[in-house]
């Protein structure tokens, strides 16, 4: 007994005679999402029911931006605790917008170099519910890492957010 061949078209006819199958899941699988909001919304709804403003400064050509996007926002855990325990920004540090950093209004890189003193990217600043900046941190992280930091943001923020 000779192996059964089958020319290339026969292959294609078996192909579209076979029966399509059904997608196993209707609803694609979505990566939780942080839900950015901007640096005015975070300071007037802070003002409403105080919570840490968590702001990251990012631009389109940085890379290490585009992986903390990718892998960093988009763990779940560090969505959630985003989400839920503080009002999270992002800020184009290219971007020409005024915003009132300590006090002083200035351009977005304005604030990131002169005010909040920072230099490099990706950098994040932890704001006071009154606008304050508390901290400020430069270096691209795990998920891990950015769950750690932001349990250790949530175990000071009483003190914190009375500035």
């Amino acid at each position: 007994m000779s192996p059964r061949r089958l020319s290339i078209a026969g292959l294609v006819c078996a192909v579209l005679l076979v029966p399509s199958v059904p997608a196993l899941s209707a609803v694609p699988m979505q990566k939780p999402q942080v839900h950015w909001m901007s640096y005015s919304k975070a300071l007037e709804k802070a003002k409403q029911n105080p919570k840490l403003i968590f702001v990251d400064l990012y631009a389109d050509w940085c890379l290490p931006c585009r992986v903390m996007d990718a892998n960093v926002y988009s763990d779940s855990t560090v969505a959630s605790l985003l989400n839920d325990k503080f009002y999270a920004v992002k800020l184009d540090v290219e971007s020409k917008e005024k915003i009132a950093c300590d006090g002083e209004h200035k351009i977005v890189k304005d604030c990131m170099t002169q005010v909040w003193e920072l230099s490099t990217l990706p950098s994040f600043v932890l704001l006071a519910p009154k606008g304050l900046s508390i901290l400020t941190v430069t270096d691209s992280m795990s998920p891990q890492e950015m769950q750690s930091l932001l349990y250790q943001f949530l175990a000071k923020e009483e003190e914190w957010s009375k500035r």
